[in-house]
């Protein structure tokens, strides 16, 4: 009876399966098969909306956290006295350039920019310009000022923190150039100024889709002007600023002799200088890998490598340079820091378009390049206590000239929207040395943004920070003695190193010569 009951239920389950089996197979069988593959298309697309959203915050966040490398950096390279002051500026500047950035200086950038089949930025927050002619745009504005109206979506959001991490790279370089002698109140001028109109300018006309990125469909130059990372929208736009601000505030107090010989004005922590360095490095794969705006586009592996090859041969380069060249004759603490980031800063206008063993190239030429062009400087009377104007400066410059040199031509297909010319029918954006017709072009639209940056936004820069020293009272540095007794406690109210500050402040604020050594260079 037992075996019977279980024979019964076993067939009674059977039944049902073959019910539900059928009820299935003809529900599915009414169903339109395409409705369940567009589904699929839907959610694969979502996925990867969200994946490089993911990919653009983490790399925002990445190149944030070099602002902690920066404030490391050149306090470190700056005297102990000035110490306070100095780490003050790098991190006063996030704040006041984001504010900057995000009232005024996004809409002047990318009100006109989209991003088809990029984490989904397909619509341009206005679309006309405020000021163009004939086609050639040289200032966008008309919408998006605070994040508002169409600003206010995801895509927006993630490329904005993405931009003003990028702005606030160029506003912290000329804080180097310009450290122990730059009263707060210009400062603080200067990181607004440089957020909401400075860094926007040329920013709009090269990733905003202005004049310069349409060089190669307006003029047949190339893709127009390329810069995948902000070798020269980033870097030599800071360069060139650290370079007006250094000649309008003149060079510190015993840095040169009457005879115009430099005297060395030596760093207070080197360690520090060093531990900023690798932190900048680090930051550096955001700014750089993650400029591919997309996780799903695989060309930030090779973007990542070349980046860190130009760091380990730019270092290495500064290194041997420094050992072997009077007047060092050995292995420069500093030049190998500078090295390093001459390095960085070169590869990161070509680094998603060059070989490996051109990155190594890149990066060596730079290394050499920035130990002679901080003499080169020093020499004429220009101080610069970190050397950001050769770093950033020189070595910008160099890293915008290479890719009309050295792109290899097989990524960057289309760049610009670039669809007119020789190069619309390109594989990619290619150098001179492997196309010698696209890469003479391709040079001449880099060549055309370099004499911009060295003229234009260089004159906007002087002009700015001449206008601010004629019209604030008493100018834009702090009188002779308070410089002599260190910007801290003057400036900032606090010491950086009070336990063996405090009584050389006090005596030399009195006139009197300290009647010890302090435990640390001042």
């Amino acid at each position: 009876m037992s075996r019977r009951k279980k024979m019964v239920g076993l067939a009674v389950i059977i039944a049902v399966l073959l019910v539900l089996l059928t009820a299935t197979t003809a529900w599915g069988a009414g169903v339109d098969p395409s409705i369940d593959s567009t589904a699929k298309i839907v959610n694969a697309k979502n996925t990867a909306i969200g994946l490089d959203l993911l990919w653009i915050v983490i790399g925002a966040v990445l190149v944030i956290f070099m602002q902690a490398g920066f404030a490391l950096v050149e306090t470190g390279f700056c005297r102990a006295k000035h110490a306070a002051h100095v780490v003050s500026t790098n991190f006063a500047i996030f704040g006041l350039g984001f504010v900057g950035f995000f009232l005024v200086g996004y809409s002047i950038m990318f009100s006109g920019y989209s991003s088809p089949g990029i984490f989904g930025y397909d619509k341009a927050l206005s679309s006309s310009s405020l000021i163009h002619v004939s086609g050639w745009v040289f200032l966008w504005g008309k919408s998006g000022f605070g994040l508002s109206g169409l600003a206010y979506s995801v895509p927006v959001m993630a490329f904005f923190l993405y931009m003003v991490a990028f702005m606030d790279t160029t506003a912290t370089i000329p804080t180097g150039a310009m450290a122990e002698r730059w009263k707060w109140k210009a400062f603080v001028g200067w990181g607004i100024f440089c957020g909401a109109i400075y860094y926007p300018l040329f920013g709009a006309w090269t990733w905003g889709g202005g004049w310069l990125s349409q060089l190669g469909n307006s003029m047949h130059f190339g893709f127009g002007y390329v810069d995948f990372a902000g070798s020269g929208v980033v870097h030599a736009m800071g360069g060139v600023a650290a370079l007006a601000g250094a000649i309008v505030l003149g060079p510190r107090i015993g840095k040169f002799n009457r005879d115009g010989s430099a005297n060395t004005l030596s760093a207070h922590h080197i360690p520090m200088a060093m531990l900023g360095c690798f932190i900048l490095l680090f930051g550096w794969f955001g700014f750089n890998a993650a400029s591919t705006l997309a996780a799903t586009d695989i060309q930030f592996a090779i973007v990542a490598v070349n980046t860190a090859l130009a760091a380990a041969f730019g270092a290495t380069a500064a290194m041997f340079f420094c050992m072997y060249t009077k007047p060092f004759k050995k292995p420069d603490p500093g030049m190998m820091v500078n090295g390093m980031l001459a390095g960085l800063v070169a590869i990161t206008a070509p680094c998603a378009f060059v070989d490996p063993y051109i990155a190594a190239i890149i990066g060596t030429i730079a290394g050499v390049l920035v130990v002679v062009s901080c003499g080169f400087f020093e020499r004429r009377g220009i101080d610069d206590p970190v050397g950001a104007i050769s770093v950033h400066g020189v070595c910008g410059i160099w890293g915008v000239l290479c890719i009309g040199l050295f792109a290899n031509g097989q990524y960057g297909g289309g760049w610009n929207l670039t669809s007119e010319g020789p190069a619309a029918n390109a594989k990619g954006v290619t150098g001179l040395f492997y196309d010698a017709s696209l890469g003479s072009r391709q040079l001449v639209a880099q060549a055309i943004g370099a004499l911009v940056l060295c003229t234009v936004m260089f004159g906007v820069a002087f002009l700015f920070f001449k206008l601010q020293n004629a019209f604030m009272k008493g100018g834009i540095r702090p009188e002779a003695d308070i410089e002599m007794i260190g910007l801290d406690m003057p400036e900032m109210g606090a010491l950086a190193y009070p336990d063996f500050m405090e009584q050389d402040a006090v005596t030399m604020h009195a006139g009197t010569s300290p009647t010890h050594e302090v435990s640390a260079p001042v």
